[in-house]
């Protein structure tokens, strides 16, 4: 099954060079040149993932990406000039489940791809597993979690970062296995995307995010969840 990628991208020479070798790795591509352009084509044919450039002539990635996150868990990879840490942790806070910077190499975007895509193909085998932790439920093959019976609004990463947490039984996992794990890549990661998405994750699992009670920090070693 030949899989969508929608780039949003305002610079043509960009945008052609990136269908071109997109498509070559097998992608159907479609196009938008600016932030507006991009949430219309999503809204009227919702492609697998999202490639968005940070930087449009209407608005900006962050604002965009906030936008797709109101209603879409599709997973959106931010692609940036920019190379300053606080871009690229805004980026992740703002939704996005990855992201590369210009210029970009297309065997690592496609591996990147792949991975994200990975996520949403592992079809559920035999019994499915549900796992707890306090007032959460994880259905590990369902791709559910709820709090007191409740649904939460995960998206696919911050789903997959809670159940490999949870299928570690209550030990630690360290960053890289994390990113390796979650993310599917260990020499293209950066562990600033592991510690944002934490972030993320605990506002919504957590009563207290500021106190976590289930995705708890463990100094020097990663993160655990409380059986």
């Amino acid at each position: 099954m030949t899989r969508s990628v929608l780039l949003v991208e305002d610079d043509q020479r960009v945008r052609r060079a990136l269908r071109l070798a997109l498509e070559d790795e097998g992608y159907q591509v479609r196009e938008a040149g600016s932030g507006r352009d991009g949430l219309a084509e999503l809204s009227r044919n919702p492609p697998d993932v999202v490639l968005l450039d940070l930087m449009l002539p209407d608005t900006d990635g962050f604002a965009v990406c906030h936008q797709i996150r109101h209603t879409s868990a599709i997973p959106v990879i931010m692609v940036t000039a920019r190379t300053d840490s606080h871009d690229v942790v805004a980026g992740l806070e703002a939704g996005a489940d990855d992201y590369v910077t210009k210029p970009l190499v297309a065997k690592e975007l496609s591996a990147r791809i792949r991975a994200l895509l990975r996520r949403t193909d592992n079809a559920p085998g035999g019994a499915p597993r549900r796992l707890a932790s306090g007032d959460l439920e994880i259905g590990v093959d369902e791709g559910v979690v709820t709090r007191d019976g409740v649904a939460l609004a995960l998206t696919q990463t911050e789903f997959k970062l809670l159940a490999e947490l949870a299928l570690a039984g209550g030990k630690v996992r360290s960053r890289e296995q994390l990113l390796e794990r979650v993310w599917g890549y260990g020499y293209f990661g950066d562990s600033r995307i592991v510690d944002v998405h934490v972030r993320r994750l605990r506002t919504k699992v957590e009563r207290d995010p500021a106190s976590p009670a289930h995705v708890v920090t463990v100094r020097g070693q990663g993160y655990r969840l409380v059986p």
